[in-house]
């Protein structure tokens, strides 16, 4: 599970800004972001159970993320791993609208997902649980957490509101700002909450932008930003079960290409 924000050409000044939170079991292994031991030009956090990434980008401009569609009732038990969604398309070279299509095509195979993809001149939206063939998106901001694109669940209007509101920009105090919204531990009230299938007091706990409990929860914050002249950085804090602060990691880096959106 994790929540999402994603700026495509909103500003001028930086065609793709991303904001996210990992949310997950504390147990599950998983490699911080760093780049690729394959591919050096990849930066990423690595699952180190199931494989594959959750939020990914590509010096040559290729991009990739996904959540999981909160779907309790519909879990198939050996399922191929979701994060190698991510990581196939940043590491290969097919057109982000053709590899989103195949995604679709062999959605019913994995348990439920969303994935956003890009590269130099589009991104496309896709998932396995509505009927709606890949939606090539236009520049604007989108929110994604574990329903659809844009679902507007109480924790992810939120977000995107706070995150909409903030001039980008990669300066520490700047980056800063972006941090802490991701850290936002407000529930939502109970009459606001979704009804996905799990218990009320899941619900709840589910429901804040940042997660806290000793089990599951909000493992890291990544955000990633590249201005109009494909100088990009790749920011990212990890965290321990009580919310304290266990790591950050930062890299600067030219693109190999800009984004033309």
């Amino acid at each position: 599970m994790c929540i999402i924000y994603l700026s495509i050409a909103k500003d001028p000044d930086w065609p793709l800004y991303i904001a996210a939170n990992r949310d997950e079991f504390h147990a599950r292994p998983t490699r911080a972001a760093a780049p690729w031991d394959a591919n050096h030009d990849i930066f990423s956090g690595l699952d180190q159970s199931g494989g594959g990434t959750w939020l990914a980008i590509n010096r040559n401009g290729r991009f990739g993320m996904l959540t999981n569609f909160r779907d309790p009732s519909g879990v198939i038990s050996q399922a191929p791993t979701r994060g190698l969604l991510v990581s196939d398309f940043v590491d290969g070279d097919m057109t982000a609208g053709d590899y989103a299509e195949r995604a679709w095509k062999n959605g019913s195979a994995y348990n439920g997902f969303n994935l956003i993809v890009g590269d130099v001149s589009e991104v496309y939206y896709t998932g396995n649980r509505h009927d709606a063939p890949p939606q090539k998106l236009a520049p604007g901001s989108y929110i994604l957490s574990n329903h659809l694109l844009d679902t507007p669940w109480p924790k992810a209007e939120r977000l995107r509101h706070g995150l909409d509101a903030l001039t980008p920009d990669c300066g520490p105090d700047a980056l800063q700002q972006v941090f802490a919204l991701l850290k936002d531990t407000t529930p939502a009230p109970d009459e606001a909450l979704p009804s996905t299938g799990i218990a009320l007091e899941r619900e709840r706990l589910l429901s804040s932008p940042f997660i806290i409990s000793e089990d599951y929860g909000t493992r890291c914050s990544t955000i990633i930003a590249v201005d109009r002249a494909g100088e990009a950085i790749f920011s990212e804090l990890s965290y321990a079960p009580d919310a304290t602060q266990t790591g950050r990691r930062d890299w600067s880096f030219s693109m190999l290409a800009p984004y033309r959106y």
